[in-house]
């Protein structure tokens, strides 16, 4: 039984050698490392220690499966340190969820209990600052989530990364021999970004146009309260010392009354827009209503160019596109001939060819 419990101890030491506390420098057998991953605002750090597997006998092994007595400290039932020598840690910079499980913001002691080779049990701990599982106590845990172990080809040094990095999530992965526990971890990168967006308008971040434009572009495209949203774009075009009606924040403030369904107020806002717009994005803006099917609206921005430049290839092209989308084929051929008839650019040559074709007129 005492051979047992020494073997266990020397084990799970991965190569540790306990000095005094006037240690010399020298490098460890398992050298440490830190990796972290940036999702939306949030930074997830994982700092930890990294033996290699030197042709020892891993899982059920060296790592025993389940709960054990180390045979030091006074865990009785300690979980794999998920590393060498002190905590593996995790920190995150704010909330999330790990396997669907909410952890605040703040640094845990990283442990893993391997129950066999297929299933595991992420374990986070406010016990941060222990020296690896010796010291571990139930009662400081702050999240366990059961997880898979996966197959993978051979790691010789134990690592972590982070694999489907994706807009609000990540998942977080150790790999060691021929095995890997993922854990996805998400988090609500709006909600976060927006609170944050409050918070910095309280300081000197609050005293310039272009950020309430940028916090109003986030919400409208990101799933944020568009009645705040809103009052944030209105803040950047009229009211206060900074403001100033532009272009983007006209289309801005529009797309934004648009996603809330009040297409008049979005009529309006684009309308003013395209006073102060220079002709490409007039020529855009015609576009967008192409796209949406308001044909009368676009041909309004359209003919703004054409007035101002009546033999402009790309304008005639513009025009013949919102007529053909709108189905007036006649008034479409009228353009496209006077697109080619206006010293067209290779490319408004082909647009107008190609468009009088598929009209027969060409």
């Amino acid at each position: 039984m005492r051979a047992t419990i020494t073997s266990l101890v020397i084990g799970l030491l991965l190569c540790v050698s306990f000095t005094a506390n006037a240690q010399l420098n020298t490098p460890r057998g398992s050298q440490m490392a830190s990796v972290m991953q940036r999702v939306g605002t949030t930074d997830i750090t994982i700092t930890y220690s990294r033996p290699s597997v030197n042709g020892r006998e891993i899982w059920g092994k060296l790592v025993p499966y389940g709960l054990n007595n180390l045979g030091f400290g006074t865990s009785e039932a300690a979980p794999w340190r998920a590393g060498a020598n002190e905590n593996t840690t995790i920190t995150f910079t704010h909330d999330a969820k790990v396997e669907g499980k909410a952890i605040a913001a703040g640094t845990y002691g990283l442990h893993i209990n391997v129950k066999d080779a297929e299933n595991a049990t992420i374990i986070l701990s406010t016990d941060k600052d222990a020296w690896g599982s010796y010291f571990y106590d139930p009662a400081n845990d702050a999240l366990k989530a059961d997880v898979k172990l996966k197959d993978i080809d051979h790691i010789e040094l134990l690592t972590y990364d982070f694999e489907e990095v994706g807009k609000n999530s990540t998942t977080a992965s150790l790999k060691w021999e021929k095995k890997a526990i993922p854990f996805k971890i998400e988090v609500d990168v709006t909600s976060i970004v927006m609170e944050d967006i409050r918070a910095q308008f309280k300081g000197q971040k609050g005293f310039t146009r272009q950020n309430w434009e940028q916090a109003a572009n986030f919400a409208l495209n990101n799933g944020g309260d568009l009645d705040e949203a809103l009052e944030w774009i209105n803040a950047a075009l009229e009211g206060n010392f900074f403001s100033e009606k532009t272009v983007n924040g006209l289309a801005t403030k529009a797309q934004i009354l648009q996603k809330k369904g009040d297409m008049e107020g979005f009529g309006s806002a684009m309308d003013e827009a395209s006073t102060l717009a220079n002709p490409g994005q007039l020529n855009r803006m015609g576009n967008y209503m192409v796209s949406i099917k308001d044909y009368d609206r676009a041909l309004k921005y359209y003919n703004m160019n054409l007035k101002s430049d009546p033999d402009n290839a790309t304008w005639h092209n513009s025009i013949a596109g919102a007529y053909k989308a709108k189905g007036d084929d006649k008034k479409a051929i009228k353009h496209y001939k006077k697109a080619l008839a206006s010293n067209p650019s290779d490319n408004d040559k082909a647009t107008s060819e190609k468009n009088l074709k598929e009209l027969g007129a060409l």
